[in-house]
């Protein structure tokens, strides 16, 4: 059953992680607004999905913007002047795989901002715009990246680090308007986005050998952590970052 004009946004939400977890989200009832980036040759498999979801009775408004810019933010929340938003994902992914040798400060500085603080930079207009519902719930992708060294990770890993800490500031000052805050760190997944990681192939590798399964995290088994996050009997689940790798960070 569908929750009356109750929505999720998810930000880079037409692959990989943000995909799937829209599409899990919609299977709990929520209708969907989802901003992506995409080239239009992309779009193919994205609308064939959207299609599915409107089949089924969701509601998906679609943006095809760039989420890190401000007049996005101010377009989408103007367009949900109506809509209740109960759930906020992060999931974008934009920035430099490059070698540390071979980066600028501009190169860190469009990371950090696209996959660190631009979370906090919608959360807080949702707020200022009173678009979040009572027990909201603000949730962002991290990963093991953020922690240990991989070639040219260099500048998504200070902005998985700057996630993470946000994510605490969050926890705490949304806390007053029941809005809990949590990270999800996936395992090692074969998306788009992880694929330009450069020996992307050797990561996945090793990671099969790391996981306690013998297997890769699938896009899917995220999106069911983050549904778990959104469960009524997760509402204590506070500034934490949940691990949703099968085992594969203990090796």
């Amino acid at each position: 059953m569908k929750l009356t004009n109750t929505y999720a946004l998810v930000l880079g939400g037409s692959s990989g992680l943000g995909l799937a977890t829209a599409k899990k989200l919609a299977a709990r009832g929520y209708h969907l607004c989802i901003v992506h980036r995409d080239r239009k040759s992309e779009m193919v498999n994205f609308n064939l999905e959207i299609e599915k979801l409107q089949q089924n009775g969701t509601i998906v408004l679609t943006f095809n913007k760039d989420a890190t810019k401000q007049e996005t933010i101010s377009e989408v929340i103007n367009a949900l002047s109506k809509q209740s938003i109960a759930v906020l994902v992060h999931s974008i992914a934009k920035g430099t795989v490059k070698p540390l040798k071979g980066m600028t400060k501009e190169d860190f500085a469009i990371t950090i901002q696209a996959m660190g603080y631009s979370w906090w930079q919608w959360a807080q207009a949702l707020i200022e715009n009173e678009r979040f519902i009572q027990g909201a719930r603000n949730i962002a992708f991290t990963s093991e990246g953020n922690s240990k060294v991989w070639e040219g990770y260099g500048a998504v890993s200070a902005a998985k680090v700057t996630l993470e800490a946000l994510m605490r500031q969050m926890a705490v000052a949304y806390a007053s308007h029941s809005i809990t805050t949590n990270c999800v760190q996936a395992g090692v997944t074969q998306t788009k986005s992880f694929n330009m990681i450069p020996n992307s192939e050797q990561l996945a590798h090793i990671a099969k050998k790391r996981n306690p399964f013998g297997k890769l995290t699938t896009p899917e088994d995220v999106a069911n952590v983050v549904s778990l996050l959104c469960s009524e009997e997760a509402a204590w689940i506070n500034g934490m970052v949940l691990k949703a790798d099968g085992g594969e960070s203990l090796r």
